[in-house]
C-alpha cells in the first residue's frame, strides 16, 4: 500500500491531498487567513463566567468569545496560573521549571466561579477550531506535541500510548524518557515512538523544550489576545503525525514550500529527505495526479459506491446523515439478504473513507439497507471498524440497530471540509440566458486576435475544457499551428477539467489571468440595457 502527500500552493493557502494507492483518502485546505488553529496558545482574558454552565467565555481576539469548561482547566491549572503571573511580573526569570513549586491539584468536581474571575488573564490552548456560529474551544491543560512525544508542563507523569501493547517495550520507553525528560515536565509517549532509540527521542525532547523556552520569552512581554506560541501549519503537522515507512513520496509545486518542508524534514527525519519532490510539470499538479476529478466526484451530495450502490450525504447543525442505497445493484442478486449485505459492505468502506476525507465530526448516523440477520449486521459493523482503525481522530461506534442504523461519534476539532461540486453556468453566469454554444470558438478566436494584434501580447496561455483542447491541438495542421502561421506568435493551450465546456481563460506570460469580455458578461450588460430602456 503506497501513500503519497500532494501539496498544491494557492494564493489563499495550501491544498493538501493524501493519496493511498492513488485514491484520495484525506483532503485539507490550510488557509493563510486562519489565525486560530488547534494547538495554538494564547494569552486570553476572562470576559464572562457562567456558573450555570460551569464554564467561562474567554477573549482571545476571535469575533466570538472562546469557550472554556471547568473540565478543561486540568488538574495543574493553579500551578500554571501561578507561573503565568510570576513570568509577567518578572519574578520568574528562567524558562525551566526545575525550582518551581507546584500548587495543589485542582478539584475535579469544583465550580468555575471559585477559580476564575472576570478580567483575569490566563494561558489557554485551542483544542477545537471555530465551527459554524461557535467560537474556539479552549483548554488550560497545556501540551506541546512532537513527532514521538508530547510534553506536558507542571506534571511528572510518564504515559505510554495504549496502542503500544508490548509490556517490555512500554517499560523500555518509560525508562528512556525518565532519564532524559526535564524536571517538572510530564511526557506522553506516542505510538510512533515504538522501537525508537534514545537519540531520536532526545532530539524530539530538545525540540519541545526549545518551544517551551520560546513560549516563556514571548509571555514575558505579551499583551492580552496575543498568540504566545503557534502550532505548526497543517502541512508540517501532517508530516509530523503521519510520516512513516509506508510513505512513497511527498510532492509540492511551490519552491518556498519545498524549501520549508526540506528544512523541516532535515529536523525531524533526515532519512526521509529522498521522498520530497518539487513538481515543475506544465500540467497543474492536481490535474496530473487526478485529484481534481476525485474532488468533484467525492464531495457531492451523492457519492457512487464502487461495486454498486450509492450514498446520499446530508449535513445538519447537529449531525451528519448518510443514506445507503442499492441503485441498480438490487437486480443482480437473487437473494435479498445477500444483496443487502454485499451493498452494505461496499458502502461501509466508502462511509469510513468519507468520514476521514471530509473530516466529518460530531454525531454521524448511517442508514444501511435493512438486514434481517444479526450476523450480517455484525459483518457490516466490523467492516466499518476495521477501516476506521487507521483514522487519527477519536471515535466511537455503536452496534447496528435492527432498523439498520449505525451511530458513530467522531472527534471534531475543525469544520468539516466542504467543496462545492455544482458549477455556475459558465455561459450565462446564472442568468438562464446563453449565447449559442457554437459561437464559443469564434469568441476565443476574437479574443486571441485582440490580444496578439491589438494589444501586442505574447506568451499567452489559453485554458479550455478537454474537448476544446482536443479541437485546438489535434490534427495534422492544428488550430494552434494555424494561429502561429497567422500571427507569428505561439499560443500555449492547456486543458482544465474545472472549466465548463464553453468556458475559457487566458493567462499572460506571468501566469496572471487576462480580463476578458465573456459572453456571460455581455449578456448581463445586455439585460441591464434592457432594464434601462424599460425604465
Amino acid at each position: 500500500m503506497s501513500n503519497e502527500l500532494i501539496i498544491n500552493s494557492a494564493q489563499d493557502g495550501e491544498r493538501i491531498a493524501l493519496l493511498q494507492d492513488k485514491r484520495l483518502i484525506e483532503y485539507h485546505f490550510d488557509r493563510n487567513d486562519t489565525n486560530y488553529s488547534v494547538g495554538d496558545i494564547f494569552l486570553g482574558t476572562v470576559k464572562k463566567v457562567m456558573p450555570g454552565l460551569n464554564a467561562a467565555f474567554i477573549d482571545i481576539g476571535y469575533q466570538k468569545d472562546a469557550f472554556l469548561h471547568y473540565g478543561d482547566l486540568g488538574e495543574n491549572f493553579l500551578s500554571l496560573n501561578k507561573w503565568v503571573k510570576g513570568v509577567q511580573s518578572q519574578k520568574i526569570t528562567v524558562g525551566p521549571l526545575k525550582t518551581f513549586q507546584f500548587e495543589e491539584p485542582l478539584d475535579k468536581v469544583g465550580k468555575i466561579d471559585n477559580v476564575l474571575k472576570k478580567g483575569q488573564q490566563l494561558l489557554v490552548q485551542i483544542v477545537k477550531e471555530p465551527i459554524s456560529t461557535k467560537g474556539p474551544r479552549l483548554s488550560t491543560d497545556i501540551s506541546m506535541a512532537g513527532r514521538y512525544l508530547v510534553l506536558v508542563p507542571f506534571s511528572n507523569t510518564i504515559s505510554v500510548s495504549k496502542k503500544i501493547v508490548s509490556r517490555t517495550e512500554r517499560d523500555r520507553l518509560k525508562r528512556l524518557i525518565a532519564s532524559i525528560k526535564p524536571d517538572n515536565f510530564g511526557v506522553i509517549i506516542r505510538t510512533v515512538a515504538e522501537g525508537r532509540e534514545v537519540a531520536e527521542l532526545d532530539k524530539d525532547m530538545q525540540s519541545m523544550t526549545a518551544n517551551w523556552e520560546q513560549l516563556f520569552q514571548t509571555l514575558r512581554t505579551a499583551k492580552e489576545r496575543d498568540k504566545v506560541l503557534g502550532e505548526l501549519g497543517r502541512t508540517s503537522s501532517m508530516l509530523r503525525d503521519m510520516l512513516n515507512e509506508s510513505f512513497d513520496a511527498i510532492t509540492v509545486d511551490s519552491a518556498p514550500m519545498y524549501e520549508e518542508m526540506r528544512a523541516y524534514l532535515e529536523k525531524i527525519a533526515p532519512d526521509k529527505l529522498g521522498l520530497l519532490k518539487h513538481y515543475t510539470g506544465k500540467v497543474k499538479m492536481f490535474e496530473q495526479f487526478n485529484i481534481e476529478k476525485q474532488l468533484k466526484t467525492l464531495f457531492g451530495k451523492t457519492v457512487t459506491v464502487p461495486g454498486g450502490g450509492y450514498l446520499v450525504i446530508e449535513h445538519t447543525e447537529a449531525l451528519h446523515v448518510i443514506d445507503v442505497n442499492s441503485g441498480n445493484k438490487s437486480n443482480q442478486e437473487s437473494d435479498q439478504e445477500a444483496n443487502a449485505l454485499h451493498v452494505n459492505l461496499s458502502a461501509a468502506r466508502e462511509v469510513a473513507r468519507q468520514l476521514r476525507l471530509r473530516d466529518m465530526g460530531g454525531i454521524i448516523v448511517v442508514d444501511f439497507i435493512d438486514m434481517k440477520s444479526a450476523e450480517s449486521r455484525k459483518k457490516v459493523e466490523d467492516a466499518v471498524k476495521d477501516i476506521m482503525k487507521h483514522d487519527k481522530a477519536r471515535f466511537t461506534i455503536l452496534p447496528i440497530t435492527k432498523f439498520g442504523l449505525l451511530q458513530i461519534t467522531r472527534q471534531r476539532v475543525r469544520p468539516a471540509e466542504n467543496i462545492i461540486t455544482g458549477e455556475l453556468c459558465p455561459t450565462c453566469g446564472g442568468t438562464g440566458k446563453i449565447s449559442a454554444s457554437i459561437l464559443v470558438t469564434d469568441e476565443i478566436e476574437n479574443s486571441i486576435e485582440d490580444l496578439l494584434v491589438t494589444q501586442n501580447q505574447s506568451g499567452i496561455t489559453l485554458q479550455v475544457h478537454p474537448f476544446l483542447y482536443a479541437y485546438y491541438t489535434k490534427g495534422l495542421v492544428s488550430k494552434q499551428m494555424k494561429w502561429y502561421l497567422k500571427y507569428y506568435k505561439w499560443v500555449k493551450v492547456t486543458k482544465d477539467t474545472s472549466l465548463g465546456l464553453t468556458d475559457y481563460r487566458i493567462e499572460d506570460e506571468r501566469g496572471e489571468d487576462i480580463e476578458l469580455h465573456s459572453p456571460a458578461a455581455a449578456m448581463a450588460r445586455l439585460q441591464d440595457r434592457e432594464i434601462e430602456i424599460i425604465d
